[in-house]
């Protein structure tokens, strides 16, 4: 059993028992990312874009809009022409933002080219993206405070990839195959 020390009340300075806002990082703490969102930037969240090319994927996506899931897909019909990037928020939340990419006919809608030139920009600066229903495309707002530099989590694009698409890899059209891991 511990046998308290009590000290004498005149000499209690609470300052000395304090922890300081980043306590857990004097504990030898790191966190594990072991979930990777695979969604549109939220209307008030400031976002970076990953500049580096290893940080984007070009794929086939198959969006099911009722279910609301989404689907790496390695399979030829039945999709939608993507790019995945990675993205940072100012909470530290990485996460992968599909947005389109021109069709076999070269052709790609306001709101489609406006979330690649959001995007882009988001490369270099931190950006707000919010629908614009009257404009059919997004408002992209440029933070202009000083914001510091994005922390990017410590994952592989494979990592990454294997997260946010955990159950949601699709390899076959084959009815009596079911949603696959990603393959080792």
């Amino acid at each position: 059993m511990v046998t308290p020390i009590l000290l004498p009340s005149t000499a209690f300075d609470p300052a000395t028992v304090r922890l300081s806002q980043n306590f857990h990082e004097t504990l030898g703490v790191k966190k594990a990312v072991v979930t990777v969102p695979v969604r549109k930037p939220a209307r008030q969240e400031f976002i970076r874009v990953h500049a580096d090319p290893a940080f984007r994927l070009e794929t086939a996506i198959l969006n099911l809009k009722e279910q609301r899931e989404i689907y790496l897909a390695a399979l030829a019909s039945e999709i939608t022409p993507m790019v995945l990037v990675t993205v940072v928020n100012r909470q530290k939340m990485g996460s992968l933002w599909p947005s389109r990419l021109p069709g076999a006919d070269g052709r790609l809608d306001a709101w489609n080219t406006s979330a690649l030139q959001a995007a882009e920009m988001a490369q270099a600066r931190w950006v707000r993206v919010m629908a614009n229903m009257n404009l059919g495309a997004y408002d992209v707002f440029e933070a202009t405070g000083d914001i510091p530099e994005p922390e990017w989590p410590e994952l592989s694009s494979e990592e990454r990839l294997r997260s946010g698409f955990k159950g949601h890899f699709i390899d076959s059209l084959d009815p009596r195959m079911t949603v696959l891991e990603m393959p080792e």
